[in-house]
């Protein structure tokens, strides 16, 4: 297993539309088209032989590579050194607009800074996660590799007139394409590489290259300046706000949780899930982090989308209650789990998932996260409308009348359910916020019924949630087992952080979930989850934990924990879902939802630094 690549070993690029993975070696060996949860184009990274990729890197068997993002961007620079000489490529995508498109363009300028150096380039598209054959047709200005549905990928030169023609260079086989470039310092060639192109291939001059990297250079640059953050970790900070802007899909508003699919949470083992979709709980955490950098518009285009959902619905709760706990980017919720068993998986971690059917679950978690978000929002000027404010009443209704129940639970387990108390916790959580809201607008409301389901809640929690064998809040009712959802109970204000029964349910979980500062979501050897394996700590947990240190006033006990965090980045500052033993990334990468749990807890933590 050799040929995959580390999943840290990657940088992302996108167009606020979809995303592109790009190993340190030079190679595009992830991008699905037209949008984040659409078919892969190039897939490698599942699937080394039929998965396809776009691959450029020096002839030179013996050379180093670094790479680094030009600051404050999202454009991508991997730089290759040999003896000879020295060269770089250049890759990003220019932002489409919040139009959907199936128009994509993957931009990759190769160029010589010092000395020789010659370039190999492959460019081995596999449609629809390589069920789909294509044809290549090659002319004078270009190619284009042609799928069987009429999906295109075109190839588009950068060349200038004197060059050698492209197409003279290039070789074919079985319907991949090979060429070999050699530049001297300060030359530079490239590819173009567009999903639904409007016209045939053609050579693209010097100029108009430029005018596109200036262009997403002044879009980034533009759209970073509204950060508000001057804290003690800007630069990470903002490169986790750029993540999350990547992982957005401008035309709704959605942020997926990841840009990836079955990326294992252990090596060889069935914990591979598509995460490129919606989860009502990410993107209502978008909203904090969002807001807390100063970045409006973000949050107020996902607020907008999230009361579509609450509106689509209402009144039609079947199974699972008025929302969904996951959608696709444009707000369908069509997400049928399959396997794809030609694909051998990352490293041989089969089944290869696309889908997910953890989309049915009843996870009574999102209705606090989602009134909590709006009622975050409205504190900041936001406003959900009579609509949207009819719609969550009758979704309050829904939740009294169902809150107490066993469910799924915020980890999606597979082992059945069970009364998990951070969805009780999280259940308190909406009908206060929407007792808050109501008493701050006056909009019409059950304040009645509403103030006895939330004391109710808060009756149940302390009686069944509260373990004194372990003087600490447990995952389930009637369990003993710790669970590191709980560290969000401080933070959402059911517990204050210098109670005394919190501040040993966070000694307990040192002790049991914590290792050298990484943190375990719970233990699914005492608390079975209906999947075999284990897996690693779970990166979000971690900053949660932070986050949780700082309100208890252990703020030297979280600085220690967030900068020995910051070790387990990628060399991009970048994080998957889990670190394993040995200091590894898995899970889909990079996951929305550590880095939003990062920004909160830099906040917090660099607040709490300056009271101290």
């Amino acid at each position: 297993m050799d040929d995959y690549p580390l999943i840290e070993n990657h940088g992302l690029i996108g167009d606020l539309q979809t995303a592109a993975l790009v190993t340190t070696e030079g190679a595009v060996d992830w991008f699905c088209s037209p949008r984040f949860d659409s078919p892969s184009v190039f897939g490698a990274l599942l699937d080394k032989e039929h998965g396809g990729h776009c691959t450029v890197r020096p002839a030179h068997p013996t050379h180093s590579t670094k790479q680094l993002y030009l600051p404050d961007t999202a454009i991508l620079v991997t730089r290759f050194m040999t003896e000879a000489g020295a060269g770089e490529v250049l890759d990003f995508m220019p932002v489409t607009g919040t139009t959907a498109t199936s128009r994509h363009r993957l931009v990759r300028l190769v160029r010589c800074v010092r000395g020789t150096m010659t370039f190999d380039v492959e460019v081995a598209p596999r449609f629809d996660y390589g069920l789909m054959k294509h044809e290549v047709h090659i002319t004078p200005h270009g190619a284009v590799f042609a799928a069987e549905d009429g999906t295109a990928l075109t190839v588009h030169p950068v060349r200038e007139p004197e060059d050698e023609r492209l197409s003279d260079l290039l070789t074919h086989r079985d319907a991949d394409l090979q060429v070999s470039l050699t530049l001297r310092a300060g030359e530079q060639r490239g590819l173009v590489l567009e999903m639904g192109a409007d016209g045939p291939p053609r050579e693209i001059r010097r100029e108009e290259h430029e005018r596109l990297f200036d262009e997403t250079v002044a879009f980034w640059r533009t759209w970073l300046a509204q950060s508000r953050y001057t804290g003690r970790w800007r630069e990470v900070v903002e490169r986790s706000a750029i993540t999350l802007k990547l992982m957005t899909f401008a035309p709704s508003g959605a942020l997926v949780a990841a840009p990836t699919a079955a990326l294992p949470e252990q090596l060889g083992g069935e914990r591979n899930w598509d995460y490129r979709f919606t989860w009502i709980r990410d993107a209502s955490f978008s909203v904090y982090a969002l807001l807390g950098l100063g970045f409006t518009e973000e949050a107020r285009a996902f607020i907008i989308w999230l009361g579509d959902r609450v509106k689509e619905r209402a009144g039609r709760h079947g199974t699972t209650g008025p929302l969904n706990i996951m959608y696709k980017v444009d707000g369908s919720s069509e997400l049928d789990e399959r396997i794809l068993d030609h694909w051998e998986g990352y490293e041989g971690s089969a089944p290869v998932r696309i889908g997910n059917g953890a989309a049915t679950q009843l996870q009574l978690d999102i209705y606090g996260e989602a009134l909590d978000s709006i009622y975050f929002a409205h504190r900041h000027g936001f406003t959900v409308g009579h609509g949207g404010w009819t719609s969550l009443r009758t979704d309050l209704e829904w939740l009294a009348d169902h809150w107490d129940q066993a469910e799924e639970g915020i980890w999606e387990t597979r082992g059945g359910r069970q009364d998990f108390t951070y969805g009780r916790v999280m259940s308190w959580v909406a009908f206060d916020r929407a007792l808050r809201l109501a008493e701050a607008t006056g909009w019409p409301s059950t304040p009645g019924r509403w103030q006895a389901e939330r004391d109710a809640v808060y009756e149940q929690v302390m009686a069944k949630g509260w373990s004194e064998d372990r003087q600490a809040f447990v995952q389930h009712y009637g369990g003993e087992v710790l669970d590191s959802s709980l560290l969000r109970m401080a933070t959402v204000g059911f517990v204050t952080p210098g109670d005394p029964m919190w501040r040993t349910t966070l000694d307990a979980m040192e002790q049991e979930l914590v290792s050298d500062s990484l943190v375990y979501r719970y233990d699914p050897g005492a608390s079975p989850d209906g999947l075999r394996g284990s897996e690693g700590t779970f990166s979000l947990c971690t900053f949660m934990y932070v986050d949780a240190l700082a309100r208890a006033g252990r703020a030297n006990r979280a600085r220690l924990v967030f900068e020995k965090m910051m070790g387990y980045a990628n060399h991009l500052g970048l994080y998957s879902e889990e670190i394993d033993p040995t200091g590894r990334q898995l899970g889909n990468f990079p996951q929305a939802f550590t880095h939003l749990a990062l920004i909160d807890s830099a906040i917090t933590l660099n607040d709490a630094l300056d009271r101290k």
